[in-house]
């Protein structure tokens, strides 16, 4: 069995995993192109026992550009967390 998990990150409300057996590779390239799958924190294949993050590739099938790198993928979540700590060391 082949199914794909796509990660839908909301940030403060937090996050959602979107899990179809029944989708395709193919539907899941037109969800991110459509715009319908947005904030994507990852997508997995899982085969049988294995598991392999295919965001990358998926996201340039879905935008036709190069591969993107991941390190920006968390630049968001790292200005929050630097909020949050910013905000522990204010005086009371």
């Amino acid at each position: 069995m082949q199914y794909f998990v796509v990660m839908i990150d909301y940030g403060r409300r937090g996050r959602e995993a979107i899990v179809d057996p029944e989708m395709t590779r193919r539907e899941v390239v037109a969800r991110v192109a459509s715009g319908e799958y947005t904030n994507i924190s990852f997508i997995h294949e899982v085969a049988e026992s294995s598991v392999e993050d295919i965001t990358g590739d998926i996201l340039s099938e879905a935008t036709g550009l190069p591969e993107v790198g991941s390190a920006g993928a968390d630049l968001q979540a790292a200005d929050f967390d630097h909020a949050r700590d910013l905000r522990k060391h204010e005086p009371v």
